[in-house]
């Protein structure tokens, strides 16, 4: 018999439990104990199906079980206690940034990424990228910063895991309903929705805009699903990097241009736009045109204002994750923006490409932001130098460490990460500051005051929690693939409580070598099923959809833990996401990470495992390269390095090579320390290392020192610059882009004519000579020039290595057109080959950079 009527049954919240919608909406109950076991506690079960969604939660919970609560004093009491403290954390006055700047609502920052990851339930993220934006909004809350949060809300968001019985990752998408999710729809003055407007090829695409809240901080989030729009247009939403070439740059189109259109509409108007990573890029060309519109200037000088505000964050040397379109697909879809800037077609590639010159060259998302923004950084110091290496083509004749490309090193935040046990101790050792003010490192030197046995203990009971989780996240995907019962071990056969754990856990890239540890199986067993040393290993992670090569890395290592001897010690939690990082990286005892150097930007796994005691072992890249240089070797070891920083001939002798020092590492070093107790049980030489990481780690790799650093390196600065770009009618814009296209059209004038140095053959260190230098400057002043002698050590070819620039001081006007400039120079430094050379760059007060494509001059053989 049909239906001829549907309804919907929802429970009726009581009224001594409304409050509870309230805090529902603010995603501060993620990172909030207390706010979080409210809805836990309602319905624990409940909470786990539903992806620890408090929306869903409290439309699904039976009723009985809401009007239980209404009449617990105790519930009533906490959730009285719980709005109180959120409604302070909003009030709060007291800020970081409030007490240096005052305190204010208005958003001066935007920062637009495409993913977020702030909570499993809104899965609109796929890794390390997404879960840093929404730890860096986290943080910024923390703060009291003035940011917004822009990005895309996915239909489908990315993809759950399923592994077959042959191990091949399967890739599940599910619709999502946006009304039964902490979100709101953003409405306008006639109280319905609200939409923004991009142009594509032949017709307007709109966009739904909608609201989460982030502690303190607005994330808005657009997405292409409404009747408004053709039914494909509908669908460039649905999934996060899903689809082919011309679905991502419509995803990025309504991003970068729909983004910065919907704060427009939202009368959000900041100084500074934040870019992470290149797939927001357009918003840049968006600002100039707007600027362009607005005060009726030329694109040079509009693109002087906008670039003022504009800061770029790279997060990868991989070369397939930087986005590249066709030329004619930009044709495309940006025939209109083109002649709205007043641009040719050829101009406008040229801001996507290394060489403009080259009609071929594709479009590159990265370089458009290079190009555009005033402030660059990698993620690490190790990836600074690596991006500074991988893009240094842009700026032609420039010495690859002064590229003009700094590095902000990443962090997490840590109340998203700490577990509950270890979060507990800090708090009664530390003190409650750790959580407010944990980039304070003397914080972190309290945790030297904690007992061995009580560090011991905590982090046990962190591990025992973890084998529980993954014996039923075990028996779950059990269930759900339908396997039979009596083809695997029970789950209480599986894992020790009381073994070395292992924890591996990130995306299955194929330069991350997932499949280092599993190289020699017969070493593995061995080191695996020792009975009086057992180890066991945890891993999760993601393939990309279109990622073959990770794929098969997965299927191998899941094949190899569904054999004997290994499905006892191996195991692989499927659909890798928050909740399951957040159980690895408390619980386990060694945190492996193997990617291939240089090839990971910054990793952020490695930091979440340290502030929980986890032990890090991993090969020298990324954060950890970083972490392992600068720690203390007055105390004990922070963790261990993998590998040596050797010349292999092939990329399979590094692997092998590296894999044959983890299994040696593993062998001598980490499992004896592990298993060497007291009389009490304790470890004490390990717990030493747990302490020292701690001490070392925790206060430097997190995200309020990472949001803190942005705002002094780039945010403050670009602020004041763009306020003041734009003063005037873009006065100062306009100045400075008449000096640059001068300055551009007359440097191929400049003429070295001689550089002369009274240094004889052979110098003592701290010998000092002088360095004289004669020019043509052309129809340049000599005010727009800065000649610096270049000096440094000679490499194998006599070529300059590791130079350091100096200014050289004019002496008088010029004379028959020639400029004369003189310096003097102490030898110092390592011994050996030294050399030197005069270059000219321009100069003028407000470049941020003195680099600029093709406008830098060198001496060359004047002898």
């Amino acid at each position: 018999m049909k239906a001829i009527r549907t309804f919907r049954v929802v429970p009726r919240i009581p009224p001594e439990l409304r409050g509870l919608r309230g805090l529902a909406l603010n995603l501060w109950w993620v990172w909030n104990d207390e706010a979080r076991s409210l809805f836990v506690d309602l319905d624990p079960e409940l909470w786990q199906r539903t992806d620890h969604n408090p929306i869903l939660l409290l439309d699904e919970i039976e009723q009985e079980r809401l009007d239980a609560a209404a009449r617990d004093p105790n519930f009533l009491s906490r959730l009285t206690a719980v709005e109180h403290q959120l409604g302070e954390y909003m009030r709060a006055r007291s800020t970081w940034y409030g007490r240096s700047n005052g305190e204010t609502t208005t958003p001066s920052i935007a920062y637009f990424s495409a993913e977020f990851g702030v909570t499993e339930c809104l899965s609109i993220f796929a890794g390390g990228l997404g879960v840093l934006a929404g730890d860096h909004l986290k943080s910024s809350s923390d703060l009291g910063l003035p940011l917004v949060g822009v990005g895309l809300l996915y239909q489908e968001g990315y993809f759950h895991q399923l592994l077959s019985d042959s191990g091949w990752q399967q890739e599940l998408y599910s619709q999502h309903d946006f009304a039964r999710l902490p979100l709101s729809q953003v409405l306008g003055n006639d109280d319905e929705p609200m939409h923004v407007q991009v142009e594509m090829p032949g017709r307007p695409v709109f966009a739904n805009i909608w609201h989460a809240q982030v502690g303190r901080i607005s994330l808005y989030l657009l997405d292409t699903n409404t009747p408004l729009n053709q039914p494909d247009d509908r669908r460039i939403t649905d999934k996060l990097y899903g689809g082919d070439i011309d679905a991502r740059i419509k995803q990025e189109i309504v991003l970068g241009i729909g983004g910065f259109r919907a704060l427009q509409m939202l009368n959000i108007e900041p100084s500074v736009y934040h870019m992470n990573e290149g797939h927001s890029a357009f918003l840049g060309l968006e600002r100039v045109r707007q600027l362009m519109e607005t005060h009726e200037v030329s694109f040079d000088a509009a693109r002087e204002a906008a670039s003022a505000g504009l800061v770029f964050t790279s997060h990868t040397p991989v070369p397939a994750g930087h986005d590249y379109f066709a030329p004619d697909l930009i044709n495309h879809y940006f025939s209109d923006c083109v002649a709205s800037l007043g641009l040719s077609l050829w101009d406008f590639l040229a801001l996507g490409r290394q060489n403009p010159h080259d009609d071929n060259e594709a479009f590159c998302m990265t370089i458009l932001a290079l190009k555009l923004a005033a402030y660059t950084n990698g993620v690490s110091e190790l990836h600074g130098v690596v991006t500074r290496r991988m893009w240094s083509g842009l700026w032609p004749g420039v010495p690859v460490d002064e590229v003009p490309i700094g590095s902000v090193t990443n962090g997490v935040h840590l109340n998203s990460w700490v577990g509950h046990e270890m979060g507990a101790l800090y708090d009664r050792h530390l003190g409650k500051e750790w959580r407010s003010e944990p980039a304070d490192a003397s914080l972190w030197d309290r945790i030297d005051q904690v007992s061995d046995a009580e560090i011991w203990e905590t982090h046990e009971r962190a591990r025992h929690r973890l084998v529980d989780f993954a014996r039923s996240h075990l028996q779950w995907q059990r269930e759900r693939r339908g396997v039979i019962r009596h083809r695997f071990p029970v789950a209480d056969e599986i894992l020790r409580p009381d073994a070395l754990t292992i924890g591996f856990g990130r995306r299955f890239a194929s330069y991350k070598r997932a499949t280092l540890l599993f190289r020699d199986p017969a070493r593995l067993e061995r080191l695996l099923t020792d009975p009086a040393r057992p180890v066991q290993i945890i891993i999760g992670g993601k393939a990309h959809p279109r990622d073959d090569q990770g794929k098969e890395l997965i299927r191998q290592i899941y094949t190899l833990s569904s054999q004997e001897p290994f499905r006892r010690h191996i195991v692989f939690l499927e659909d890798y996401d928050i909740a399951v990082a957040s159980q690895m990286v408390q619980g386990a005892d060694v945190w492996l990470n193997t990617p291939r150097p240089p090839m990971e930007a910054s990793g952020t796994s490695g930091m979440k495992a340290a502030a929980n005691g986890v032990l890090n072992l991993s090969t020298l890249d990324g954060w950890w390269a970083e972490a392992w240089a600068n720690a203390s070797r007055d105390l004990p070891p922070i963790g261990w390095p993998i590998g040596r920083d050797l010349p292999y001939l092939t990329v399979d002798l590094h692997d092998q090579a590296d894999s044959e020092d983890l299994y040696d590492l593993l062998e001598r070093v980490v499992i004896p320390t592990f298993y060497r107790r007291d009389e009490h049980g304790l470890p004490h030489d390990w717990i030493a290392q747990m302490r020292s990481s701690i001490r070392q780690l925790t206060g430097t790799f997190n995200t309020h020192r990472m949001v803190w650093q942005y705002y002094q390196d780039f945010y403050r600065p670009a602020i004041e610059r763009f306020e003041r770009f734009t003063a005037n009618d873009l006065r100062e814009s306009q100045e400075l882009a008449r000096w640059r296209a001068t300055v551009a059209e007359h440097w191929p004038e400049i003429e070295i004519i001689s550089v002369e140095a009274n240094a004889s053959g052979t110098l003592h260190a701290g010998q000092s000579f002088d360095v004289a230098t004669r020019l043509r400057p052309g129809r340049l002043k000599p005010e727009d020039l800065s000649v610096q002698l270049y000096a440094g050590t000679l490499d194998g070819d006599r070529t300059l290595d590791r130079g350091h620039a100096l200014a050289m001081e004019p002496l008088g006007p010029a004379t028959d057109g020639v400029l004369a400039y003189r310096t003097r120079v102490t030898a110092k430094g390592t011994s050996g080959e030294h050399g030197l050379t005069v270059r000219v760059v321009p100069h003028h007060p407000d470049l941020v950079t003195p680099f600029s494509p093709g406008l830098i001059t060198w001496a060359h053989d004047l002898e």
